[in-house]
């Protein structure tokens, strides 16, 4: 018994750096330019599931690959399923990817039709 828990709190100690840093760098927004930019397109593909609702938009210069906010944040914004489809034009406020040659961007606010939704209102620049 002894021994097993020694076991124990040496794996734990051992892989709990790995395992902040692997979560760090997935919600991290380290991958991301701090200037937003605005991207306007249409949804060719949606998804609300987990690790973080995504869409891709086709806007000038190819598909963009738009990740949101964990499915709660997201879903408190209002930004559920419903409220866009495949075929939308959207327009977006965010982060994008500081690899100029992979079209991805992190939004912070989602705009389909006449609504507005704020994922992450805290982030959202305004002029």
């Amino acid at each position: 018994m002894r021994c097993t828990l020694l076991r124990a709190a040496i794996a734990t100690a051992v892989l709990t750096p790995f395992a902040s840093t692997m979560v760090m760098a997935h919600h991290g927004w380290s991958w991301a330019e701090a200037e937003q930019i605005e991207l306007s397109g249409t949804i060719t593909a949606i998804s609300f599931a987990p690790p973080h609702p995504s869409m891709e938009v086709q806007a000038d210069g190819g598909v963009w690959k738009v990740e949101l906010s964990n499915p709660g944040k997201t879903q408190r914004s209002g930004f559920v399923e419903g409220v866009a489809d495949v075929g939308d034009a959207v327009t977006l406020i965010g982060n994008r990817s500081k690899d100029r040659e992979e079209l991805r961007m992190k939004a912070v606010r989602v705009m389909v039709g006449n609504k507005t939704y704020d994922i992450y209102p805290e982030r959202i620049e305004t002029n």
